[in-house]
């Protein structure tokens, strides 16, 4: 059956050579290869998404720095207990969309230009392994969801209460939130 259809396909092939314009096959290829623009999207995320590594673990050791300054050197000017976790939470939050980017471009290069032969060899690698368009949005929308989750526990670290009606719509929210990652993991078949 298969065999039939590659036969079917290859004499479309050969009329639709026989019936094109020099101009048409000429258009046609440059249109093709203009995919290749899309390794300007690639290589722009790529460099973005090391940006972001860098940033977020320059970020960690500069806490890191500050808890030896604590607690080795006695320097209590910087409010440890109220600023680590939240600037450490703020590196997560860079480290996942440096993780977002670093997905876009390889689905991007997988859906456009090739496949990527070294990642074929790893059998760890199919997180990144993207087939369709579809599963380049859904993999990158659950990371970025992740990364609000992330910003959300951030902002609320910072948040300064004055009522109990403030702590009763901060409850609310993260009942809301909770629902919503629960039924993201139960609708990613998992």
């Amino acid at each position: 059956m298969a065999h039939t259809e590659e036969n079917n396909i290859e004499k479309i092939i050969e009329v639709d050579k026989k019936n094109s314009s020099i101009i048409e096959t000429v258009f046609e290829g440059m249109l093709w290869r203009s995919r290749f623009f899309v390794i300007l999207a690639v290589i722009s995320s790529l460099l973005a998404s090391m940006v972001l590594f860098i940033i977020g673990s320059l970020d960690v050791l500069d806490v890191l720095a500050k808890t030896w300054g604590y607690y080795i050197l006695h320097d209590h000017s910087y409010d440890l207990h109220a600023k680590a976790v939240g600037e450490i939470i703020g590196a997560i939050d860079l480290y996942l969309i440096a993780v977002v980017l670093l997905i876009f471009s390889f689905g991007i290069y997988e859906l456009f230009v090739s496949q990527i032969d070294a990642a074929v060899q790893h059998s760890s690698s199919k997180i990144l392994e993207i087939h369709s368009l579809d599963e380049l949005k859904d993999k990158i929308a659950k990371v970025i969801i992740m990364v609000l989750v992330v910003k959300y526990f951030q902002m609320v670290l910072e948040m300064q209460f004055n009522g109990a009606l403030e702590m009763l719509y901060l409850a609310v929210s993260i009942l809301g939130l909770s629902l919503a990652l629960y039924f993201l993991h139960k609708g990613g078949g998992h």
